[in-house]
């Protein structure tokens, strides 16, 4: 018996497996034995994942009735099912500080919460890949400049090195989404910056608020100094920074306050 789509939860199952294998296909495997699939539903992807030698599977389910659907269609996944909401998830006590992969076919409603969930256990997530609204793997991933670049833009790029990788089609779902779905891909950085990233985050939050404004107006509550707001950074406005510039900036704030 097949499980019911459910519109409160976002679900949107994919019913191709060609798709279905290609984004198992999108982690490269190469710094860590632990994977961990969001929202499998019925175990279309789950089965590809399956096939990786000498890695362990995790998958994450807040459907109670996906859940039953796994514990008996593979049994190999026993003890290894996660029930409950991803974006409760303990993630460092759950897999003990191990590195972790993740992937999934993510629900629409909660998929940039997801994104900040892998952002704030980054020291955990060397890798990234997956299914998301095509908007939204555009966001992720649009360069300084493009008037979809934001918030989500800066921070993951200042972490993770960002691809798009193809477009899917809404006809391979069940049931279609209004919109068409893109896979993404994101590779830990090497070298991260030395700010806290909290900081960090209030920054790039602070200055996109205000898009339309420029860095001197936008980031008046951090009262900066008259010399700081001559520096020339603060004339642009905050799409027009790369995340590069967004890290030089924050580290000129937090010197000066």
């Amino acid at each position: 018996m097949n499980v019911k789509p459910k519109k409160h939860l976002g679900q949107h199952f994919l019913t191709d497996p060609n798709i279905a294998r290609k984004i198992a296909q999108t982690l490269q495997l190469d710094t860590y034995d632990t994977i961990l699939e969001i929202g499998p539903g019925m175990g279309i992807m789950t089965r590809f994942l399956l096939e990786e030698q000498n890695k362990e599977i995790y998958v994450n389910e807040i459907d109670r009735e996906s859940v039953n659907y796994l514990k008996k269609h593979f049994p190999q996944l026993k003890n290894h099912i996660i029930e409950g909401d991803f974006l409760k998830l303990d993630l460092p006590k759950q897999f003990q500080g191990k590195p972790i992969g993740i992937t999934g076919n993510f629900p629409y409603n909660i998929s940039t919460q997801i994104v900040f969930k892998v952002l704030d256990n980054k020291e955990l997530i060397p890798e990234f890949s997956g299914m998301f609204q095509k908007e939204v793997s555009e966001r992720i991933t649009a360069k300084h400049g493009n008037k979809t670049y934001g918030i989500l833009s800066v921070l993951t790029q200042t972490y993770y090195h960002t691809e798009y990788l193809f477009t899917v089609n809404e006809k391979v779902f069940n049931p279609p989404p209004k919109v068409k779905s893109g896979v993404i891909r994101l590779t830990k950085k090497d070298q991260i910056p030395d700010i806290p990233y909290d900081y960090f985050k209030k920054i790039v939050k602070t200055a996109f608020n205000q898009r339309r404004k420029t860095l001197r107006n936008s980031l008046k509550s951090y009262n900066l100094s008259d010399n700081l707001k001559q520096a020339r950074i603060f004339a642009k406005r905050p799409e027009q920074l790369s995340p590069a510039e967004f890290v030089q900036l924050a580290q000129m704030i937090r010197h000066d306050t």
